[in-house]
């Protein structure tokens, strides 16, 4: 009898830990991140923050600064993805940052996306200027979202914050 309780006991506990493990896994987790803006003339950049899947596709859209979709084109890499899935947008946009400037904002990820293959890009577009995909693009890893990450065109670089 008491061998059976505690087969019991630890068949429960062991059941009640696998559907933790997987319910943690599967929640998104909340990061904060800034975006440290070069100083530049002109309008404000539309900054499009995408989840790259291991085969380098966009798999999905984090964050937008630019909340004017008539210009949502000019991110042309970005936009044959949108373009073709045309999900909801509406709660993951703000304004454009212009020259100089730093915006700070809070994304969500999915566990199971950290250390698992897949980057996080940044991308930036200004009116009459130059379009950068990849102005800050970087692997996934617990470690790499801790560090501040150098852009090539309008950002100067991004940090990311785990909360």
């Amino acid at each position: 009898m008491k061998k059976n309780i505690k087969s019991y006991t630890f068949l429960t506990l062991l059941a009640v830990t696998l559907l933790a493990t997987f319910a943690f896994s599967a929640k998104p987790n909340a990061f904060k991140y800034m975006v440290q803006m070069i100083n530049y003339s002109g309008e404000g950049a539309y900054v499009v923050i995408s989840l790259i899947n291991p085969e380098g596709e966009y798999e999905k859209t984090l964050y937008i600064q630019g909340d004017d979709d008539e210009w949502y084109h000019d991110i042309s890499e970005w936009w044959r993805f949108y373009g073709k899935t045309r999900t909801d947008i509406d709660a993951i946009t703000g304004a454009t940052i212009g020259g100089g400037e730093r915006a700070i904002n809070v994304i969500e990820i999915d566990n199971d996306k950290i250390d698992a293959g897949y980057s996080i890009r940044f991308e930036t577009a200004v009116e009459d200027k130059e379009y950068y995909t990849k102005d800050v693009e970087f692997l996934l890893t617990s470690e790499n979202v801790k560090l501040k990450h150098e852009g090539t065109g309008y950002i100067r670089y991004v940090r990311m914050i785990p909360q």
